[in-house]
């Protein structure tokens, strides 16, 4: 396993990890090289001393492509192990136009790296959702090549986590609660979902708050300011609860409180805040954009425009029909059960790897 990184709570990072032990479950010896690490249950190797552990055509490089880096597209043209290109998605630069002239250029360099890779047909593509694959069959890659695989995660900690809910504040009795997790970030959607929530205090009850958690990146400070501006504008200043540091157990209590996860995101390549919300029995209202759809299927009401007031009548009837978020709830269960729980994926992973194998063609199992 080839990874930028590794860090708590980052969602790269746990799939990597994730991946790493349900290889080892199936008798593969796997190690993770990364350039830097912290915090995480994994004995990381310097990136530098990967060629010495390759030793060979039998051996498999799965390399987690979230940024760009030379050094790994340098190494994937080189090796002569077999290679996964593990796609995450790069969020394209559009986004961060007039908000972060380093975002742009980090995200430009990303996404110029995709020809590269789609032009070494690496004998596997691994994306997280048919939207990631489109970035490389639309380049010419072998279909045959490419496998969905949703991203492993962290949501069975979760469900075991007890529910702290003591910075959430007092909610009120009866009023709608919202929910968004996710960084602050352009293309997350953050106006909208202000307006959403301007919506639902305006027409339904103006007790109604926002939970909003997430960081957001001092390089992104000043979206960061227009947010807030605007959350200013709407009057809503004291109707959303910002945690930018939440533990396991405040956030297992966060979706225990709202009556419906709200993603307004306009790009996501997966977005693993929906399978928590699946999990946890957490009604979703989002707008369809790019992976979103695909990873919510039934288990939610999906939109196919952001439009804030559609958004907010979904909560507002989730809100006070007892039959629909029971209905929700029930679908989000079951598609976290089938899709997305880790024996789904730890099945998904042994298939997809079974597709190829080793130079004298044997398949790649135990």
């Amino acid at each position: 396993m080839l990874v930028p990184g590794l860090a708590p709570y980052d969602a790269v990072s746990n799939d990597t990890l994730g991946m790493t032990a349900a290889l080892r479950a199936l008798g593969h010896e796997v190690a993770v090289f990364a350039p830097h690490s912290r915090d995480v249950a994994e004995a990381v190797r310097p990136h530098a001393e990967i060629d010495a552990w390759l030793a060979g055509a039998d051996d498999v490089l799965v390399y987690h492509y979230c940024i760009g880096w030379d050094f790994a597209l340098d190494l994937l043209r080189r090796t002569k192990a077999r290679r996964v290109v593990r796609y995450h998605n790069i969020t394209p630069p559009e986004f961060f136009e007039g908000w972060s002239e380093g975002y742009v250029s980090a995200c430009t360099a990303g996404r110029a790296e995709l020809d590269a890779y789609a032009a070494l047909d690496c004998e596997l593509y691994l994306g997280c959702s048919p939207f990631n694959l489109e970035d490389f069959l639309k380049r010419g890659v072998d279909p045959g090549r490419c496998a969905v695989l949703p991203p492993f995660h962290k949501v069975e900690e979760l469900l075991a986590a007890a529910p702290d809910a003591r910075r959430l504040g007092s909610s009120s009795d009866g009023a709608p609660e919202l929910l968004m997790v996710g960084r602050i970030a352009p293309n997350k959607g953050d106006f909208a979902l202000i307006d959403a929530l301007t919506v639902c205090r305006r027409m339904s009850d103006p007790r109604t708050r926002l939970l909003r958690i997430g960081k957001l990146d001092p390089n992104l400070e000043r979206y960061g300011v227009a947010v807030r501006e605007h959350m200013h504008a709407m009057g809503a200043d004291a109707a959303v609860v910002s945690i930018d540091d939440a533990t396991p157990s405040e956030l297992r209590a966060a979706y225990a409180a709202a009556d419906a996860l709200v993603m307004m995101s306009a790009h996501e390549g997966f977005c693993v805040p929906l399978v928590e919300a699946m999990a946890l029995g957490t009604p979703i209202v989002a707008f369809g954009s790019s992976a979103l759809a695909w990873t919510i299927g039934d288990a939610g009401i999906v939109w196919n425009e952001p439009d804030p007031h559609l958004v907010a009548m979904s909560v507002m009837r989730i809100h006070t029909d007892l039959m629909l978020r029971e209905m929700l709830r029930e679908l989000g269960r079951a598609r976290y059960r089938d899709a997305f729980s880790p024996a789904a994926l730890a099945g998904n992973l042994e298939a997809a790897f079974a597709r190829f194998g080793d130079h004298q063609g044997n398949p790649f199992r135990v």
